[in-house]
């Protein structure tokens, strides 16, 4: 950030000094050739008057003009031209300096009916003289050039360093860093920005907290109908009818797996950070959720069938996993028609093309409507008299592992549940390589 602001001001800095110094040189290079046009023009006149003096004199009746004086006129290296009548009404020419100029400087000066005067000079020495003011036009404008870096320099590190700590105080925030930030900038708008994180970290924080603690009341609640429910479940597994047995002893394995998904979803919510845990094998997750659910899917007259590469590892919360796979074939059963495919295997989709795990849960039903599709995600729209919680838990199961879920097709409907970089499970002829 700070280099894009400094060489934003030190473009506009460097454009200025163009715009400006151009200018400002050739007015000095003109400013030079002016004086110098001027001193020859006061010279001519000072000789002008010496040439009218001699003719009241005399009148120049011999035809004659004493140089002497308008000698000590002529610049070194210039030469002097009197044209003046005589009183044979012709007219002569008089020299004075140099026999030639080379590349020269001229003025003339009419005097009427006393002729004229011609005086040149060399050009060097005004070019010498024009070139050291370009010169120096250069020199203030670097200097200028050197002094506005310097500012810029300073104020972009003053911008773009108190933004960099509200930009890193932000994202700490965003990955739960709570803590209080006491310094500020002495720059208004961005103090109030730090005021703002500052009480939304003690806003936040206290919500966390009070979700927390809720969290655990409920899990404890409900741990505690379950054990209820469970006990009377194994009183009626002693019951003399077989069929009564076998259903008592399904519906204490289903209180089991209940219990068991609750404490793990607890202890997910309070870790975070997704990719510090050990990969899960997805397939192996996901194998419990579909034998669950073929039961109904059969009852339904419909297949549920799992599918994809068993070593293919993801490092996810498995309980969020199961739950999120849970609400999609669920989805599918209560809104799709014929076979429900879910497929795990490897995609290119990531940052840079890197490979991804995905897992595809399809039936073939008629899919998702247009007016639908844009909102299947909102919490609370449902189009089929549903709660509309479903999908909304399972994209935010998802997120909380650093993935994501989409609709990747409408008619008929196909989720995609994209998670992390995919590793291989260790078997006994050694670990399978990457996907290629």
């Amino acid at each position: 950030m700070r280099r894009r602001i400094l060489r934003s001001m030190l473009a506009a800095l460097l454009l200025t000094t163009v715009v400006l110094g151009i200018p400002l040189a050739f007015t000095a290079w003109q400013w030079v050739a002016d004086i110098n046009r001027n001193d020859l023009m006061a010279r001519l006149d000072r000789m002008a008057q010496e040439v009218r003096g001699q003719e009241q004199a005399d009148g120049l009746v011999h035809g004659t003009l004493d140089l002497h004086l308008v000698q000590a006129l002529i610049p070194q290296g210039g030469k002097l031209t009197i044209i003046y009548p005589t009183p044979e009404d012709a007219a002569l020419s008089v020299t004075a300096g140099v026999p030639s100029v080379h590349d020269p400087v001229a003025q003339s000066l009419s005097m009427g009916t006393s002729g004229s005067l011609r005086l040149e000079v060399p050009a060097d020495r005004m070019h010498a003289m024009q070139w050291q003011a370009v010169g120096a036009v250069a020199l203030v404008a670097l200097a200028s050039l050197a002094a506005g870096v310097a500012v810029a320099v300073v104020t972009a590190r003053r911008v773009a360093d108190p933004l960099r700590d509200v930009a890193g105080r932000a994202a700490r925030l965003a990955m739960g860093d709570f803590r209080l930030e006491g310094r500020r900038h002495g720059i208004t708008e961005l103090d109030r920005v730090s005021d703002v994180l500052d009480s939304a970290a003690v806003e936040i924080a206290g919500r966390l907290q009070r979700e927390h603690t809720l969290v655990a009341d409920v899990s404890h609640q409900l741990r505690s109908r379950l054990t209820a429910v469970r006990l009377r479940l194994d009183e009626l597994s002693a019951h003399a009818d077989p069929a009564v047995v076998h259903e008592a002893e399904e519906a204490m394995a289903q209180v089991d797996r209940l219990t068991a998904a609750i404490d793990e979803l607890v202890r997910a919510s309070r870790d975070e950070n997704a990719a510090d845990r050990d990969p899960v094998p997805v397939v192996e997750e996901l194998r419990g959720v579909v034998a669950e659910w073929r039961h109904p899917f059969a009852d339904a007259g419909r297949r549920l069938i799992l599918s994809g590469d068993p070593t293919l590892r993801a490092p996810v919360t498995g309980s969020r996993l199961r739950e999120a796979l849970a609400v999609l074939v669920d989805n599918a059963l209560m809104h799709g028609a014929g076979d429900c495919t879910v497929s795990v295997r490897t995609v290119y989709g990531g940052p840079d093309r890197e490979p991804l795990i995905a897992v595809e849960v399809a039936d073939e039903g008629d899919g998702v409507s247009d007016d639908l599709a844009p909102h299947i995600f909102d919490r609370g729209f449902s189009g089929a008299g549903s709660t509309g919680v479903g999908l909304a838990l399972a994209r935010a199961l998802i997120e909380a592992d650093g993935g994501r879920l989409e609709l990747q097709r409408r008619r008929p409907a196909l989720f995609a549940v994209f998670l992390g970089k995919p590793t291989r499970v260790r078997t006994a002829n050694g670990v399978a390589g990457e996907p290629r």
